[in-house]
């Protein structure tokens, strides 16, 4: 959901970065230990989308997920924790999940992952910058389009990529397992008490509603979320008290 579509902050790549070694607890989101995995998210770029950087502790091997903004930051977190980004993976393709994919694979690598039904999306950065009178570099190719089930590891970790159309015709969002715990990136098709919207190109409504309550609603009820943007919440919330869609019932 491009909630601050009219109201961006700042269109920059690149803003002074908070300090990388920042509390983790703090980054994981209220009531959530971590185990196993590193993570930290925060608002990026003048939509305030919510970009993660994922690593396996053991290896150090890593995976950023929807790079909006931010490229400083998440530089200093990969050069202090000495990571090795393997792949550069997104939710969809709206240009505030995509606006600085090409500046962090040039810095630090991995593979751009995408789903092939967003392409249009992807490859129409320029179309999607100029409705705000941006100027944006061109992008790089696609390495892997993802598919439901796809299972993208990094280290001794994995995000299994579960395909949720509706907000985008290639939304998908991601789950990860941290212990016995699971976290779902969920991109703009699931918010803390709302859905995405989908009055832009390619946008179902009754797709995303399908897709929330099979594919979402579906996994373990005390699943953190972490949306697109906002707040995290939990499966279990959403399922009960989403005034858009609980599991039971859509409106």
């Amino acid at each position: 959901m491009l909630h601050s579509l009219v109201r961006p902050r700042n269109r920059s790549c690149a803003r002074v970065p908070e300090r990388p070694d920042s509390k983790r607890r703090r980054a994981h989101g209220q009531g959530y230990d971590a185990r196993v995995l590193f993570r930290e998210t925060f608002p990026a770029g003048a939509f305030a989308c919510n970009c993660s950087v994922l690593a396996c502790d053991t290896s150090k091997e890593a995976i950023i997920i929807d790079p909006g903004g931010e490229v400083d930051r998440i530089r200093g977190i990969v050069e202090h924790h000495g990571l090795s980004v393997k792949a550069v993976i997104h939710t969809h393709a709206h240009l505030d999940h995509i606006y600085c994919t090409r500046k962090v694979v040039e810095n630090h690598g991995g593979s751009i992952c995408l789903h092939k039904d967003d392409l249009f999306l992807y490859d129409g950065i320029e179309m999607q910058a100029s409705m705000f009178g941006w100027q944006v570099d061109s992008v790089l190719p696609v390495d892997r389009f993802l598919e439901d089930g796809d299972s993208i590891t990094f280290g001794e970790q994995a995000a299994l990529t579960l395909h949720t159309p509706g907000h985008t015709p290639g939304s998908v969002c991601f789950e990860v397992k941290d212990g016995d715990k699971h976290i779902i990136f969920a991109g703009d098709t699931l918010f803390r008490r709302s859905v995405g919207r989908t009055d832009l190109p390619g946008g179902n409504s009754k797709q995303l509603l399908r897709s929330i309550q099979t594919s979402l609603y579906t996994r373990a009820p005390d699943s953190l979320v972490v949306p697109g943007h906002g707040p995290n919440t939990t499966i279990e919330e959403e399922a009960a008290k989403n005034p858009f869609v609980t599991a039971s019932r859509a409106l």
